[in-house]
């Protein structure tokens, strides 16, 4: 079964605050993570249930170099990115943050 890829805006937004904080620390540093991020968006549109249900059926799948987590949901046919969140964060936050995608 193809899936289709559906990222939130939240989740864009994450992604463009933590690529201009990464980007300011070293030059090309924000286009690396970029680079995992994908590579970790292509991981799970290719294969969405390889990792397990966590909270109100959201999965997490971790980015090898950096400290963040690609947080989705699997909704029929579509795979739905609602965060990309770094992995430090207090559990009670990323709850808080994924009721707010939902």
């Amino acid at each position: 079964m193809k899936f289709e890829l559906i990222i939130k805006p939240e989740a864009e937004e994450d992604l463009s605050e933590t690529f201009e904080w990464y980007e300011a620390r070293r030059k090309g540093l924000g286009y690396d993570f970029l680079l995992h991020i994908d590579a970790g968006l292509r991981f799970i549109e290719k294969n969405p249930l390889a990792f397990p249900k966590r909270y109100k059926g959201t999965r997490h799948h971790i980015i090898k170099r950096f400290p963040y987590k690609i947080i989705y949901r699997i909704e029929d046919s579509k795979v739905i990115v609602l965060g990309v969140i770094y992995g430090g964060r207090d559990p009670k936050w990323i709850k808080k943050k994924i009721n707010g995608a939902m």
